[in-house]
């Protein structure tokens, strides 16, 4: 008996009498049976072996399985799952990933334009606005015409502002620029150009290799990106002197791309979902990213009995003179690079003289309430 005291309906004789023929005058509709289509599923490789990189990555996956519900799955993979992290765009080209989590300097042996989507030279403007550019200021339909005429058959978001990366860790406090002269230092990208401008020697090493290579004496110094990620790997087994503040990498962002063949042939409500969570992501890891970098670069100063400094203003004048020699020299001999140069010029001189001249001074409102940095 249900609550009211009548008889139940049971569910067979519902489904026996929705199946009678029309009776007494009214129609009665026989019930369709539902077919439910199975997921797509995407398998996406990620360049990250572990620590806070590869939990954006996972916090871009969870956003686009939760939003496709149930329609769309992406399987992530950890680095080196299928292929080497430098053999990951290829990978995707020819359809052996579907997509891969990365940054552009990966690929920076395809194209030098490529380090310009994230490592490219400071034109006083942060990775935000970096996304911006490329978002609002024509960077994106740079970034596809440089697909096409590398022939890649992939389409490309991008996510995640990351804060300028550190200067990082040396066997000594940094005072001046003629102290790097000579180091074997670990980057990548234009970065790396950069600072063999300055006298450095550089290594371009994976991030899971940089601490063993500098325990090794293989280099004498290295950044990889965060205070997380350093701590993570173990910096400061290593070195005690940590430098925070740099021009080699100031700005930049996370890549996610996919097959494009692949993608085109999605239903559009699975292309929206790639596409938009990758922005809803990206929102979600700068937040998480002021949390956690700073909440690990107390406990490397306060647990680890690391000396962290403000990389020297001297040092970073050096950057910027050598960052014009670099980027001179790759616009005489690349016509698409000095494209993309000249347009990202044209966005941060009217975008900085909105933001330099309304941002107020933060450093002073900080040392009001809580003394000297």
């Amino acid at each position: 008996m249900s609550k009211d005291g009548k008889s139940p309906i049971s569910r067979r004789k519902f489904l026996k009498t929705g199946a009678a023929s029309v009776a007494g005058g009214s129609a009665v509709l026989a019930m369709p049976s539902v077919a439910i289509a199975a997921p797509i599923v995407l398998k996406v490789q990620a360049a990250w072996g572990g620590g806070i990189f590869l939990e954006f990555a996972q916090d871009y996956v969870n956003r686009v399985n939760a939003m496709s519900g149930g329609s769309l799955k992406i399987d992530l993979l950890g680095v080196g799952a299928v292929v080497k992290t430098a053999e990951m765009q290829t990978a995707v080209h020819n359809g052996v990933l579907d997509g891969a989590h990365l940054v552009t300097a990966y690929w920076y042996s395809k194209s030098p334009v490529a380090s310009l989507f994230g490592t490219g030279p400071c034109f006083g403007w942060s990775a935000n606005e970096l996304m911006g550019w490329i978002q609002y200021g024509g960077g994106k339909a740079l970034y596809n015409e440089l697909m096409e005429s590398l022939r890649l058959d992939i389409v490309g978001f991008f996510s995640g502002p990351m804060p300028a990366q550190p200067l990082g860790w040396f066997n000594e406090q940094i005072t001046q620029s003629s102290q790097m002269v000579g180091l074997k230092y670990r980057t990548v990208g234009l970065a790396a150009n950069v600072l063999q401008e300055m006298g450095m020697s550089v290594v371009q090493l994976p991030g899971g290799e940089i601490q063993a290579a500098m325990k090794s004496g293989l280099i004498d110094a290295a950044e990889f990106n965060n205070p997380t990620s350093d701590k993570d790997f173990g910096m400061q087994d290593v070195s005690k002197h940590y430098h925070l503040a740099s021009f080699h990498q100031s700005q930049e962002c996370f890549e996610i791309i996919f097959n494009k063949g692949l993608y085109n042939n999605l239903p559009s409500e699975a292309q929206a979902i790639l596409e938009h969570a990758s922005e809803a992501a990206s929102a979600d890891m700068a937040w998480k990213a002021m949390e956690r970098y700073s909440q690990d670069l107390v406990a490397l100063k306060e647990e680890h009995g690391v000396n962290v400094y403000r990389t020297p203003d001297s040092v970073m004048d050096d950057q910027l003179k050598a960052w014009d020699i670099i980027v001179d020299q790759f616009n005489a001999s690349d016509p698409f690079f000095k494209k993309v140069i000249e347009s990202q010029l044209e966005w941060a001189k009217r975008h900085g003289a909105y933001s330099l001249n309304n941002s107020p001074n933060y450093r002073g409102a900080y040392e009001h309430y809580f003394g000297d940095l």
